[in-house]
């Protein structure tokens, strides 16, 4: 029997950028979110992770598909505040929403990145539909393999997802190709 994957722990956040309103994993239930954990100092989130991020934000923008950006100090807090995320936002043309992550209350590393595990930057979490983790990525990702879990996680019936959150297994009244179990 496989183990199920984990459900997605909370965001904790003290500034959005790019959304009239915060958002919350519970809020965003039911449709696949990708996050992506960087910082503005590190070469491989300014070359690679973030650029990919943004793409698949564009990609992807007329699915459900929810990409969120998490700003995760780890390191040269100083160097990082709120006023030069801001200039980096607006010179690298990010529109997903980005999150900056909560302090680590005396230590170095930022709550949600602690919480979703995360090793560094930059790295990646891709949530399905019920809000249980699907991918774990860590340091440069190949598009195209980014693009097919994305497919993957987008492909998932909704009504089917809900249910087994739910712990709903039985599907024998159901009659439409949404509930059948595979």
């Amino acid at each position: 029997m496989m183990k199920e994957a984990p459900l997605a722990p909370e965001l904790a956040v003290t500034r959005w950028f790019n959304t009239q309103k915060p958002l919350t994993l519970a809020g965003l239930r039911g449709r696949p979110v990708l996050i992506h954990a960087f910082q503005m100092l590190c070469p491989g989130c300014v070359i690679h992770g973030t650029p990919q991020a943004q793409k698949a934000h564009m990609m992807f923008g007329d699915s459900d598909l929810a990409v969120i950006g998490l700003h995760t100090v780890f390191e040269h807090h100083d160097a990082m505040g709120p006023a030069a995320l801001d200039a980096y936002i607006h010179e690298f043309r990010l529109t997903m929403p980005i999150a900056v992550d909560q302090p680590g209350d005396g230590i170095p590393t930022p709550v949600t990145m602690r919480r979703l595990g995360l090793r560094g930057t930059p790295s990646s979490v891709l949530i399905g539909r019920d809000g249980r983790i699907r991918h774990h990525g860590f340091g440069q990702e190949d598009d195209m393999a980014v693009g097919a879990m994305i497919a993957a996680a987008i492909a998932e019936k909704p009504f089917r997802t809900a249910m087994n959150a739910a712990g709903i297994t039985d599907t024998d009244a159901c009659t439409d190709e949404f509930c059948h179990a595979p």
